[in-house]
């Protein structure tokens, strides 16, 4: 028998100015591990913050190709999760 050890999902909160405006609605913008899935992140987002969420979505950011002095190179990508709570519920970030 093996033991499974369980990772946090969830990365970190995705601090943007798009994602402070979506709070105010009570959607919380998190980046994500590529393989979670929306019932890991439900329960990651109840034990990290004690809030039930109403849905998750959660979305491919794809890489981007740039030039930085010259050379060629690739920036970002990865996944993030859109967390939709209840009207009363709140999540702090300090």
């Amino acid at each position: 028998m093996t033991a499974t050890i369980i990772k946090n999902p969830i990365k970190n909160p995705r601090v943007t100015e798009k994602a402070s405006m979506a709070a105010e609605q009570n959607v919380y913008t998190f980046d994500i591990s590529q393989s979670a899935n929306k019932t890991e992140i439900k329960k990651a987002i109840f034990t990290l913050y004690k809030v039930h969420s109403v849905k998750v979505n959660v979305l491919n950011i794809p890489k981007k190709h740039i030039m930085s002095k010259g050379k060629a190179g690739v920036r970002g990508g990865g996944r993030k999760a859109l967390v939709y709570l209840k009207k009363g519920d709140k999540i702090e970030f300090i």
